[in-house]
């Protein structure tokens, strides 16, 4: 059975950082890509990242790039967001997601972790 944890929210002042941990079980990681996806409140979902199954791909978005990094840890079987140079934009519930190919679609993740609040805000 397929299980994604997600953890590390939390509340943080503009220009601050926060890892986000997304802790896998029933599967190994190289199996699944693994996505990041965000909602802000009356907004819908958005794709954060995300990292193919081979670890070899990312794609951020635009909004993203150059601050937020995703890794891997195949060891412990989770996956992490380093979120850097944080602003009130980036505001939300931030959910993992796991499927075998990567998408900027949500629908097109069939697993998903409970989710993790991230406040920006001074």
């Amino acid at each position: 059975q397929v299980q994604l944890v997600d953890s590390g929210g939390g509340l943080v002042q503009p220009g601050g950082s926060l890892r986000l941990s997304c802790a896998a079980s029933g599967f190994t990681m190289g199996t699944y890509a693994i996505g990041w996806f965000r909602q802000a409140p009356g907004k819908e979902r958005e794709a954060v990242v995300c990292l193919s199954s081979s670890g070899g791909s990312t794609n951020y978005a635009d909004s993203v790039k150059g601050r937020f990094t995703i890794s891997r840890d195949n060891a412990n079987n989770t996956v992490y967001l380093q979120m850097n140079s944080l602003k009130p934009e980036d505001t939300g519930v931030y959910y993992c997601a796991a499927d075998f190919l990567c998408s900027s679609y949500s629908y097109e993740f069939d697993y998903w972790g409970q989710g993790t609040q991230v406040t920006v805000s001074s």
